[in-house]
């Protein structure tokens, strides 16, 4: 089994004759959203993903296995349930108020300007068509949003943004810009000093 342990988010950095030489694998977002997993490329390669913990792993993604071969992600179409406002009587503050609601109660979403995409749920499906938006159960690709799910993940071509230590789009209103991420400080008050000097502690 061939191991895999670096992610190039969206390929970044590789010229294009790179990336068409590299093997691809399909996965759908069960699998992606996990840091350890294993797949079988398109060249029949079997894979042993090991990649730090809370990454998630995007459609256009490119994998960099221990031999430097490289390997590109693909989205696997899946079931998603895609919703819409309602061409009759909805307005497209509906799919805002929709997308609130889902959030609340912590479901992965994909975000499009005229459509949100979620997982099936029946459950759901009643309520987001009780507040009279049209839900319709299609197979597509499934790139939800970043979020508390996904701690240290990329979302939709941002990167790894989540880099501690720069000041830059905290100093507004945030105060405590690590919290998101870092819940267990509350349990274990000697952690916070291991942002960035972690690895001289790792033994």
């Amino acid at each position: 089994m061939l191991q895999v342990s670096k992610l190039l988010p969206g390929g970044q950095g590789l010229a294009a004759p790179l990336l068409k030489r590299a093997t691809t694998v399909e996965l759908g977002w069960d699998v992606r959203q996990k840091s350890r997993f294993a797949a079988t490329d398109s060249s029949g390669r079997e894979l042993g993903i090991f990649l730090p913990r809370g990454t998630v792993v995007r459609g256009g993604d490119v994998l960099v296995a221990e031999d430097g071969s490289l390997i590109q992600v693909i989205a696997a179409p899946q079931a998603v349930l895609r919703i819409t406002a309602c061409t009759e009587h909805g307005t497209p503050f509906d799919l805002t108020r929709a997308a609130y609601h889902l959030g609340n109660r912590h479901v992965p979403i994909e975000l499009q300007p005229d459509h949100l995409k979620i997982e099936p749920d029946h459950v759901l499906a009643d309520m987001l068509r009780a507040m009279h938006l049209t839900v319709v159960e299609q197979q597509a690709t499934f790139e939800p949003e970043g979020g508390a799910y996904a701690q240290g993940g990329h979302s939709h071509g941002h990167g790894h943004g989540h880099g501690h230590g720069h000041a830059h789009g905290h100093e507004a209103g945030h105060a405590h810009p690590h919290d998101h991420a870092h819940d267990h400080d509350h349990d274990q008050p000697h952690e916070h000093h291991g942002h960035g000097h972690d690895h001289g502690h790792a033994h």
